[in-house]
């Protein structure tokens, strides 16, 4: 489920449309939600980004935002 999440997510990094050229974070939304799949898993993930998603707005949040490293467990 996972690796075809990321995978559809690539799809539409790559799919030449103009409203995407417009991410007010850094690293991008589709990009941030990748990251956070990878590092939280699926459903943690896709949840972070949608949250990230719902922040990227005229007049919203902007600026570099990364993924927060999980904390190891002792």
């Amino acid at each position: 489920m996972k690796h075809l999440i990321i995978f559809l997510i690539r799809c539409y990094q790559v799919v030449p449309l103009t409203s995407h050229k417009m991410c007010r974070f850094t690293p991008t939304c589709s990009q941030y939600m990748i990251d956070a799949i990878n590092e939280y898993g699926t459903y943690k993930g896709i949840k972070m980004g949608i949250k990230r998603l719902k922040r990227c707005r005229p007049k919203g949040d902007y600026g570099y935002d990364p993924v927060k490293k999980k904390e190891k467990e002792k």
